[in-house]
């Protein structure tokens, strides 16, 4: 009882997080407006804007919340890492670049490659990571450090990009910034199924990545085929960061603060935090957005960088913590 009236409340923040994400902005929109105009649309200037700009703004913010936090609670399930996160090991990092490169030197190619693109990318980003862990002993602590290694030569090549090709990487600059400015129906579109695609995939195999965590004899001993488990998750959870990157740019640290936040309130168990994380991680990115909104009016704040402002300490004090066993 007391997990499913967690599980409920996490749904009402998620609720209350869309409306706000909604009602505030540039200009504020009363919140009993803001809910009579989504469900009945006028002519007027508040459902325009609500209908046209705010609405898909605030779905993508959803998705790529929720998405952002199921990846980093599937990557640290399955490396048995509590410091893994799209972010810190790189994911983020190389799909930006591998979109950048895409604008750059495929620039016909469609918006609808943005997501195999930046799978690809921060695949290869992560395999990179892991390499460079194996080959001196994996531990958390090392591997958070390749993952870091790796996002910061991924994210010096971005930039020598951008420097390089300023005038074809304009077309790229949301995915340099993490931010949600100016996302569209069309994006959303374009985004939803991976991303809906690898939520219930994670659902799904849930009850798998809690044989993962038990160990490789264990997990063994249990009947559970490890090599093919290990890569099907990571590959949904490398999908779910390309996919949030593809439309939001790389926003660090929600991979990693959220799904300790759910095994917190939900236990280790994944069938309950999993679902709690995709619901924490819904309401954790539209209010970190209002807030990037409203913060310096009528200027806006990349999202990506509130969220790095609040995630640093946490990932500081936890490898700390974890340096110290």
């Amino acid at each position: 009882m007391t997990r499913v009236l967690i599980l409920l409340g996490a749904l009402l923040a998620a609720l209350l997080a869309g409306l706000l994400s909604l009602a505030l902005g540039a200009s504020d929109i009363a919140l009993d407006e803001t809910a009579r105009l989504l469900l009945h649309p006028d002519d007027s200037v508040n459902s325009l804007v609500i209908h046209t700009l705010r609405l898909p703004r605030t779905l993508i913010a959803l998705l790529a919340g929720a998405a952002l936090a199921v990846s980093g609670l599937l990557l640290q399930g399955v490396t048995r890492n509590p410091l893994a996160d799209p972010g810190i090991l790189g994911v983020e990092a190389g799909g930006a670049l591998a979109i950048l490169i895409l604008v750059v030197f495929l620039p016909a190619a469609p918006a609808a490659a943005f997501v195999p693109a930046a799978f690809l990318g921060g695949g290869l980003a992560a395999l990179a990571a892991y390499g460079a862990a194996r080959s001196i002993g994996v531990t958390p602590l090392r591997l958070a450090l390749a993952g870091v290694a790796v996002a910061s030569l991924a994210g010096a090549a971005t930039r020598a990009l951008q420097l390089l090709f300023e005038d074809r990487a304009q077309g790229a600059l949301f995915a340099l910034s993490g931010s949600l400015a100016g996302r569209t129906w069309e994006q959303l579109g374009q985004v939803a199924p991976w991303l809906l695609a690898g939520l219930i995939g994670g659902l799904i195999l849930a009850p798998r990545v809690n044989v993962l965590t038990l160990g490789e004899d264990v997990a063994r001993s249990l009947g559970a085929r490890t090599e093919r488990d290990r890569t099907l998750i990571t590959g949904l959870g490398v999908l779910l960061a390309a996919g949030s990157v593809s439309v939001v740019g790389p926003v660090g640290f929600v991979g990693l603060i959220i799904p300790h936040a759910a095994r917190a309130l939900g236990g280790a168990d994944h069938r309950v935090s999993l679902p709690l994380s995709t619901l924490l991680g819904a309401a954790f990115l539209p209010l970190a957005d209002v807030a990037a909104r409203v913060i310096d009016r009528p200027a806006e704040t990349p999202v990506g960088i509130l969220v790095a402002a609040a995630g640093s300490p946490f990932f500081i004090l936890l490898a700390r913590r974890i340096g110290r066993r």
